[in-house]
């Protein structure tokens, strides 16, 4: 059985191929049951998001090819359309991949969190699917517990590299606790939501939204139980912020030198924190020689998100040198894998001679033979059992001068090396020993 990761992503195929074998949530429980309903398929996840779409699966080595014709046929599409832009990864190489992943190592954005949320919804669904066997169940877990392990040990998410997240860190530097804040949000498009996320997720919970209509300002504020104003009444709340986050589109200054001013004054000369994010800026560049005013550009940011950047580039340097130990492991266990039949075949052995043995010794004493003879014979008998073929087969290969039979023997049973020889004694259960000692019922 191989393991088996097929898919594509960003790095592989534009939008205009990935959005055509999206799998949504809804319709994840179906594919996964039409996949394993094939011959050779034993076991299935899907990872599909807006940036990838990845087959997992535990697949016989006969029907390789299968899932990806069956990803295909199942988002009807031709050869050409699809087989150009996909990646498959078997065995050693699907761990390596899936790990990468976890970690955000394969991400958009280098380092980012919400792949991990998207792969345990994955593993969750194919769960609830009942298609999880025991490579997968594993292979998840391991993969959740690496990312993990490399966000806490590398700290590759902890630097900024979006420039929502870029102001929102220098804030920070210039207030530490933000949560007594009052941030002033000029603007209502995408970066100003996303930096209200962060600064919701730093323990900001007073915010003003402010926007040229003011239904927009309205609806971003409901969702952080914020305050909605428009454009024109900024004057009238400048004083209460102690950060404005700017990023209007306007086409001149929203927000003038001379509001400034007036703001200060009714502070009594508490300092701004303004970052303003908007080309053309929304800021008068004069604010900046105002004293107690700390006024940022897009171009100061672009120094965090590189410092950001350089930070994350290292620690992904780091997380790779983790991914691959940890790869290391899980192909050591699925190694292990092959040895499981191996040792129960023996261990059933083991158990009947046991069984036969123990039967015997019951005998003896139901007869009233003495105790610490029956004793004996069992320990014995059942010594002798269990070493004979182990015996008879290192004698031979001693014989046929395999020496590394004998030496990987000798590991495996956890024995020092006491002599250079090769030779091995006689064997006291061999057919001639076990001759010389007739079974004990055998007497009467």
């Amino acid at each position: 059985m191989s393991l088996l990761a097929i898919g594509l992503s960003h790095t592989t195929a534009p939008v205009q191929v990935r959005e055509k074998v999206v799998i949504p949530p809804e319709e994840t429980a179906a594919a996964l049951h039409d996949l394993v309903a094939h011959t050779g398929v034993a076991e299935a996840a899907i990872i599909s998001t807006c940036n990838r779409t990845e087959i997992y699966c535990g697949v016989e080595q006969e029907v390789l090819e299968l899932p990806r014709q069956w990803l295909r046929e199942y988002r009807h599409l031709r050869h050409e359309e699809i087989d150009p832009f996909l990646y498959t990864h078997q065995d050693r190489d699907a761990v390596r991949h899936i790990l990468r992943v976890a970690a955000g190592l394969d991400s958009m954005v280098l380092g980012e969190p919400q792949i991990l949320g998207q792969m345990k919804d994955a593993y969750r669904l194919a769960r609830e699917a009942g298609v999880l066997g025991q490579q997968l169940e594993k292979l998840f877990q391991h993969s959740f517990a690496v990312a993990k392990k490399i966000r806490a040990s590398t700290g590759i998410g902890s630097s900024p590299v979006s420039v929502a997240f870029a102001a929102v860190t220098l804030a920070r530097r210039i207030f530490g606790d933000l949560s007594g804040q009052t941030v002033l949000l000029l603007g209502a498009g995408d970066t100003v939501e996303l930096t209200a996320r962060h600064l919701a997720g730093k323990g900001v919970d007073r915010m003003i939204f402010a926007n040229r209509t003011l239904s927009r300002a309205d609806e971003l504020a409901r969702q952080f139980s914020a305050y909605a104003i428009t454009l024109d009444d900024v004057h009238k709340h400048l004083s209460d912020a102690d950060i404005i986050i700017a990023s209007t589109g306007a086409s001149e200054p929203v927000l003038s030198t001379e509001s400034l001013r007036n703001a200060l004054k009714e502070r009594k000369r508490r300092p701004f924190f303004i970052v303003d994010i908007a080309v053309p800026r929304d800021v008068e560049a004069s604010a900046a020689d105002l004293d107690d005013v700390y006024l940022y550009t897009v171009d100061d940011l672009q120094q965090v998100i590189q410092e950001g950047l350089n930070s994350r580039r290292e620690a992904a340097a780091e997380a790779e040198a983790i991914v691959n130990l940890w790869t290391d492991h899980f192909s050591d266990w699925q190694r292990s894998l092959s040895a499981v039949q191996l040792i129960r075949d023996y261990r059933h052995l083991a158990e009947e001679q046991r069984d036969r043995t123990l039967e015997k010794a019951r005998a003896l004493l139901a007869r009233g033979d003495n105790p610490e003879d029956v004793l004996r014979f069992l320990a014995n008998t059942l010594t002798n059992k269990l070493l004979h073929q182990p015996s008879v087969s290192l004698r031979r290969a001693a014989r046929t001068g395999r020496k590394e039979v004998l030496d990987i023997a000798r590991g495996m049973l956890g024995l020092t090396d006491r002599s250079s020889s090769t030779s091995v004694p006689d064997d006291p259960s061999d057919d001639s020993s076990d001759a010389a000692r007739p079974d004990p019922l055998d007497e009467h």
